[in-house]
Formats: C-alpha cells, sequence, structure tokens
C-alpha cells in the first residue's frame, strides 16, 4: 500500500518544504537538506522563506535532517533543488545532478526517483538517470524507476498552495505513474495530470514560466514605448483591459528564481537541436533591460547628486525570497548615475541582502525626511498604506514620487510633490 512507502524530499526550500510538510500527513516522510543551518532552524519551527508558519511546522510529522545515511531504506526520493544559471544563462544542473549523486548512493532496487526541479526535456532521463546509475550500480528501468511532477510552488502565494493545485505527473513505466497519481493524489484536492511522458511533463512545466515571460515583455517594450509618449503604461492597460479577451499582465521587473531562469532552459535545449529561440530570447532581452531603463527613466527626473529612498529589495511582494531580484538593476544604475541611494525592506534577511547584493538594508523609515526622491520598486502590503502625509515627510518640496508598480496611483500627493509612474 502507498500509505507506507517512505519518501524521501531532497532539498528543503521554497518547493521542497511545503512538499514534504504536506507529504508527511499521509506518508512517513524525511526532508533532507546539505544545509545544516535550515534543518535546525526548521526543527526550532522556524522557515525563513515564511511558507510554513511555526504552529504548522511543528505539528508535522516530518522527520528533518541533513545526514544522508538518513535516507536508507527510503522507496520514493523526490528531488526538489534549484535549478538556476550561470553567468552565461546556460543551464547549471550542479544542484540536481548533486542530488542526484546523494540520492545514489543510498538507492535500493526497486526504488523510484522523482524529480520537480524545472529543466528542459530529456534532463531526467538522459542525465540524472545515467547519473544515478553510475553512483548506485543500478539499471535504470530495471532496477530503480524514474517519475517527473513538476513544481508549481509560487512564492507567497497562499491560494495556489501544493495542496490545492493540479500536479502534473510522469513515469518511467505506468505502474510508476499509478503510484505517483496516488501519492500526489492524496496530497492535492486539485487532483493529477498523468502527462504523455517525462519529456512532455519537462517540457510542459518549461514553457509555463516561458509563456508568462514573453506576455510580460510584451507590457514592458509597449510600457518603454509609452513613457516616450509621455503616456503611463498602467492607464493604458487599465482601458485596453475593459476588452473582454484582453490579456491583463502588467509591466515592471522580472526576475525570481522562475520566470527569469525557466525559459533560458528551454532556449538551451532549442538551440541543441538547431532551432533559433528568437521570441524567447527577445522576450528574454526585454524584460532583463527593465532595469536600466527604468533607472534611466528616474534619474531623468532628478538632479545631480540626488539622495532616493528606494522602497523594496525581494522579487516580489510580501515573501523574503531574494533570488534574482532586479530591483538590483535599478539601484545599479541609480547608483551609475551619480546618486545616492538608501534601500528599505522589511521582508528581506540583511545578511542575504548584503551577501546577494551587497546591499545594506536600513532596518527603519522613520527620521527620513527632504528627500529627493522616494522609489517604490515592490508593492509591499506595507507600502500601499503609505498615503500623503507619509510622502509630505519624507520629500523635499519639488521632490519625486517614482512609482514602478503603479501601487500609489490613487494616492492623492501635495501639489509640492511631483509624481512619475512606469
Amino acid at each position: 500500500m502507498t500509505s507506507s512507502k517512505r519518501i524521501s524530499v531532497i532539498g528543503l526550500g521554497y518547493v521542497g518544504l511545503p512538499l514534504a510538510v504536506a507529504l508527511a500527513k499521509h506518508f512517513p516522510v524525511i526532508g533532507f537538506d546539505i544545509d545544516e543551518d535550515r534543518v535546525t532552524e526548521l526543527e526550532s519551527g522556524f522557515d525563513r522563506t515564511g511558507e510554513i508558519d511555526a504552529t504548522r511546522m511543528r505539528a508535522s510529522s516530518l522527520r528533518l535532517t541533513s545526514d544522508e545515511t538518513e535516507l536508507d531504506g527510503t522507496d520514493v526520493f523526490i528531488v526538489t533543488v534549484p535549478t538556476p544559471v550561470d553567468g552565461d544563462n546556460q543551464p547549471d544542473l550542479r544542484p540536481v545532478r548533486g542530488a542526484s549523486t546523494t540520492v545514489g548512493r543510498h538507492l535500493k532496487k526497486g526504488n523510484v526517483v522523482v524529480y520537480e526541479s524545472t529543466v528542459y526535456p530529456g534532463v531526467t532521463e538522459d542525465i540524472c538517470g545515467p547519473d544515478l546509475e553510475k553512483t548506485s550500480g543500478l539499471t535504470c528501468g530495471e532496477d530503480f524507476f524514474l517519475g517527473y511532477s513538476p513544481e508549481r510552488i509560487n512564492p507567497g502565494d497562499r491560494e495556489h498552495t501544493v495542496d490545492r493545485i493540479t500536479k502534473v505527473i510522469a513515469g518511467q513505466t505506468p505502474d510508476v505513474t499509478a503510484l505517483l497519481a496516488e501519492i500526489y493524489g492524496a496530497v492535492t484536492t486539485g487532483g493529477v495530470f498523468p502527462a504523455r511522458d517525462i519529456k512532455t511533463a519537462e517540457a510542459a512545466k518549461v514553457i509555463e514560466n516561458a509563456q508568462r515571460d514573453i506576455n510580460i515583455a510584451f507590457v514592458n517594450e509597449v510600457a518603454m514605448i509609452f513613457q516616450k509618449l509621455g503616456l503611463s503604461a498602467y492607464d493604458v492597460l487599465e482601458a485596453a483591459g475593459t476588452k473582454w479577451n484582453f490579456l491583463k499582465f502588467s509591466p515592471g521587473l522580472v526576475g525570481g528564481h522562475c520566470i527569469g531562469v525557466d525559459p533560458f532552459y528551454l532556449a538551451f535545449r532549442a538551440q541543441q537541436v538547431g532551432h533559433d529561440p528568437a521570441i524567447i530570447l527577445s522576450g528574454r532581452r526585454t524584460n532583463d533591460s527593465m532595469g536600466e531603463f527604468i533607472a534611466e527613466r528616474i534619474a531623468d527626473q532628478l538632479g545631480e547628486n540626488a539622495n532616493i529612498l528606494l522602497l523594496g529589495l525581494t522579487f516580489k511582494e510580501n515573501v523574503p525570497d531574494l533570488r534574482n531580484s532586479k530591483v538590483i538593476d535599478v539601484i545599479t544604475g541609480l547608483l551609475a548615475r551619480g546618486h545616492n541611494v538608501t534601500v528599505h525592506d522589511p521582508f528581506a534577511d540583511p545578511d542575504e541582502a548584503r551577501q546577494f547584493y551587497s546591499v545594506d538594508l536600513t532596518p527603519r523609515l522613520d527620521g527620513f525626511k527632504d528627500l529627493d526622491a522616494v522609489v517604490g520598486a515592490v508593492p509591499h502590503d506595507v507600502y500601499k498604506d503609505f498615503r500623503t502625509d507619509t510622502f509630505a515627510g519624507f520629500l523635499k518640496p519639488g521632490g519625486l514620487v517614482a512609482d514602478i508598480k503603479g501601487m500609489w496611483r490613487d494616492t492623492d500627493l501635495p501639489d509640492s510633490i511631483r509624481r512619475w509612474q512606469l
């Protein structure tokens, strides 16, 4: 019976931890991470990602470890490690291959290894399978079997959680697919969708975020055009959005671990088979250029050596996730133009901000006055609540409110304060 299957989740980040906690309601589950500090934090009930609160963490039967010997006796391994790109925007498979090597050391006959990490079609069977064989000495498809179920975690989203979404599944054999249907079906009320095969499931995942990337690239490009015409993209999109079939995407900075990364995986595989992924890469270029474009537009509104308070550093609102945040491009662009930039973010970890971006976050907002500009980069709820007197207190007469995400469109500003929005 599947309820007796022992499951190990490899990697306890934004994807692995919520999955492991959900699975632990139905199966004996081990959560493994090579980061000992991460495991220690979780054992105390603290999840730095903010996905699982302390009460739920402490109530879970999930067994946490950084000792890989505890993976012995596992029936089903689920790999949920990151799949980033390198400095040349090429797929960096080292985390997923490293996880495969770790799993391989504890693999036994009859085991199933499932990958949730986003990859291009072919990685699970053509790269991870051989890695598992090499380490374990077992034969893939005979002694052990592969599966794929792409993650769909949206950090900070309390509606589309792992226990509510539809899970795409694919197994190396019909029996493996049936097993995955039982395991994931026990976890989510959204049901499962068996893809035709593993490569199909891999492809489905990688185009989900590529599609969003391209749609956002379109509105970012028209935002650039409208800026030169003296129009706000948010005003234009509000009007256009009254048509029943208009797709509602917003302009801005496209970061994070998924949308800003996954299209490069698809583009890499396309080039391997001799296809020029012109639209995919064009969208990436447009979105990656937005930080510099925004910095230039804001700087055009300011004099020399402006004192600027920039609000928000994480890649999206109300989450602590700093991975691949494009806010740093705005900061860098403003600094390069000779301005002084102070950054505040109540969600970001100060040590991570310093480590990832060499940014020293200011811990408080009180005490700021006579600023030349306030830049709203990330629409955290605490910033969206700013009112007229908030800006009056921050800014000198003639100061600028620069609203990248349109979060203050309906906020009245004093006559002495200027407004710019994307």
